[in-house]
């Protein structure tokens, strides 16, 4: 399954800041995005910048990572940089829009 750059971002900064192994820190922010009702292949920087200041502070707790907070501006800092596959040309109504003719 492809994911986003943004996920594959995300998940790089969480193993390297945390004690977190590869498998747990993908499965953490899966489980994150779930919630929010997002998934991994298509989630934008944007989307997933909210994910980390809304919900990812509780699922690193629930693991007991410390100092989640600074975990969490690590990984939005370097999301600051990830392409946005939400951008123009890319939102459902320029899709729809295209589809419509």
């Amino acid at each position: 399954m492809a994911e986003s750059q943004a996920f594959t971002i995300a998940c790089e900064q969480l193993e390297q800041a945390t004690s977190l192994e590869r498998i747990e820190a993908r499965g953490t922010i899966r489980l994150a995005l779930k919630e929010a009702g997002l998934d991994a292949a298509s989630v934008s920087g944007s989307q997933l910048s909210v994910v980390v200041d809304k919900i990812l502070p509780r699922e690193l707790d629930a693991r007991g990572v410390s100092d989640a907070a600074s975990v969490c501006s690590t990984i939005k800092s370097a999301l600051a940089s990830a392409p946005d596959t939400d951008g123009p040309g890319n939102s459902p109504e320029d899709v729809f829009s295209r589809l419509a003719g």
